[in-house]
């Protein structure tokens, strides 16, 4: 644990440099295919010092994230059973047995939800390409959901400034568990029809 605090802080102090742009969209990239650091922890530090460019780092965000999903489908596709033993000594086991079953039961709308689950984004990405989801689809969700997220912190900078960032990091679990909550009861009302 106090090797991943160490990483943490490491990329809040990225989020100062000149190239944190850069870094934000390598982050994304990283976080949805193999890294344990959520790109938010430096979207965040970066809106609230440039509030005037939050949408154009969500955007980046999302972009890297959807990229690194794509690489990340491809891990599980291609090479699932070399980075099995590394899901079960990480501790990922159960939330890729967790996604599994979402793929199971929702298909499409699995990775679309888990861009705002707590749940590790990679978990679903791996899941997904080990379950030969169609890529189409997946990319597309992929882009919709991490996008949500994404887009949804940086309004949340942009009309609550500082505010907004004791409220995210104090309810950052809550919020996530809520959009997932409102996302599925939006798909039982629509399959209902």
């Amino acid at each position: 644990m106090h090797k991943l605090l160490a990483c943490y802080d490491y990329i809040l102090r990225l989020a100062s440099h000149a190239k944190a742009t850069y870094y934000l969209f390598l982050l994304s990239v990283a976080e949805s295919s193999f890294f344990p650091i959520p790109p938010d922890v430096m979207l965040l530090p970066m809106c609230l010092a440039q509030p005037n460019r939050v949408w154009r780092l969500a955007g980046i965000t999302t972009i890297g994230s959807a990229l690194g999903g794509v690489i990340g489908y491809a891990i599980g596709a291609y090479a699932f059973g070399f980075i099995e033993s590394v899901l079960v000594d990480s501790g990922y086991m159960d939330s890729y047995l967790h996604a599994v079953r979402w793929f199971e039961e929702w298909g499409f709308w699995a990775i679309f939800v888990a861009g705002f689950s707590p749940i590790p984004y990679k978990v679903f990405t791996i899941a997904g390409g080990a379950m030969g989801m169609a890529l189409f689809p997946f990319v597309v969700a992929s882009f919709i959901g991490r996008g949500a997220r994404f887009y949804l912190l940086a309004l949340l900078i942009r009309v609550f400034g500082h505010t907004a960032d004791s409220l995210v990091r104090k309810h950052m679990d809550r919020i996530g568990w809520m959009m997932v909550g409102m996302i599925l009861i939006g798909i039982i009302v629509l399959s209902m029809k």
